[in-house]
């Protein structure tokens, strides 16, 4: 993986403080509907994913051959109660993941990088393969966060 790539990956967490930058907790906890996630349920995804990921690229380090592990990310965010949760925590949170990551693969040799195990639809994936899906997973959701944002500014919050 490319140094740019790693840069990328290192950058969505300025991607998402910029994207949430000057939002109050009204705003931030605002839901269109009761099934539909705030901004912070977002982040706080975002961080789930992030545990789920680091845990991922070290399981196929690890040699492990059993099967990748699926979340059922709608259930980690209602059962975390994430709406009232603070999304400066879940800030913190992905950007340490992030940074404790890429120490990670500064150590990753090429072949380490190629390295692969078995995903829950039963594809094979690279931890390049990873990490590149990490980073337009993120993407997704910095579109899903503008969606909310336009969708709180256009009612009027109490």
């Amino acid at each position: 993986m490319s140094s740019v790539q790693i840069g990328d990956y290192l950058n969505t967490h300025q991607q998402l403080i910029q994207a949430v930058e000057g939002l109050t907790e009204e705003q931030l906890r605002w839901k269109a509907a009761p099934a539909s996630w705030s901004v912070t349920e977002v982040l706080a995804h975002l961080a789930d994913h992030s545990i789920v990921v680091s845990f991922r690229i070290r399981d196929i380090l690890a040699d492990t051959k059993v099967q990748l592990p699926a979340f059922n990310q709608d259930a980690w965010v209602s059962g975390q109660h994430a709406n009232q949760g603070n999304a400066a925590d879940s800030l913190e949170l992905f950007r340490s993941l992030l940074h404790y990551n890429s120490l990670l693969f500064g150590r990753l040799s090429d072949e380490q990088w190629k390295k692969s195990g078995i995903n829950f639809k039963g594809e094979t994936v690279s931890i390049t393969d990873i990490v590149r899906s990490f980073i337009a997973h993120v993407q997704t959701h910095l579109g899903q966060i503008e969606r909310i944002k336009q969708g709180a500014a256009a009612v009027p919050l109490s």
